[in-house]
């Protein structure tokens, strides 16, 4: 069995012919490797963009840290990074910067969690990203059936966090947004006061 870049089994071996890829999922999932590169399926297009910067990844990993104390009371499991997320319904296919899940969230195959057994996902703005994480992602997210949503914005003005939350078919109905440094509450299922200045 062959496997490609993204750690996916192929269906086919070296020596057979592959169907040419009909989707932009299809197409993902026989990608070469990408170093220093994530490849998402966003609205059913296939978006190739260069990893955050060590600042957006301490980001992720100050969240983390943050959150520890419920995620280790709740049994949950914290993903910084790397972590697919298949999106029910058009089977998109997004790498969130943080992802909070329950052990046994259900998956696509063996890699990708579901969309809809997760309890939250966060989204660290970038220049290059800006666009994709405010205006696309909280729209998938939400159509995909997750609860709440993190944007963590260090390069808004002035630097925000957003948490939006209650998802519907047109985005999350709830939002709110605070100026970096102040708190923010997570609402229901996280139920958490979040002090931002951690990424200050």
């Amino acid at each position: 069995m062959v496997t490609t870049a993204r750690g996916r089994p192929s269906r086919h071996a070296p020596s057979e012919k592959t169907p040419p890829a009909r989707t932009a999922r299809d197409l993902l999932e026989t990608l070469p490797p990408t170093p220093g590169f994530r490849a998402e399926v966003i609205d059913g297009n296939l978006i190739v963009s260069p990893v955050g910067t060590p600042e957006h990844s301490w980001s992720a990993t100050l969240l983390s840290y943050a959150l520890q104390p419920i995620v280790m009371e709740r049994k949950w499991r914290a993903h910084v990074g790397g972590v697919n997320v298949c999106i029910d319904g058009p089977r998109d296919s997004l790498i969130p910067d943080f992802v909070l899940a329950p052990a046994d969230c259900p998956r696509r195959g063996t890699l990708e969690l579901r969309s809809s057994g997760l309890i939250m996902v966060t989204e660290i703005v970038s220049p290059g990203s800006a666009r994709i994480d405010r205006d696309d992602k909280p729209r998938i997210y939400a159509a995909g059936g997750v609860p709440i949503m993190l944007i963590v914005g260090p390069i808004a003005t002035p630097p925000a966090v957003t948490v939006l939350s209650d998802p519907g078919e047109g985005g999350y109905r709830a939002v709110t947004r605070v100026q970096l440094g102040k708190p923010l509450r997570i609402p229901s299922p996280v139920d958490f006061d979040l002090d931002t200045s951690i990424f200050l």
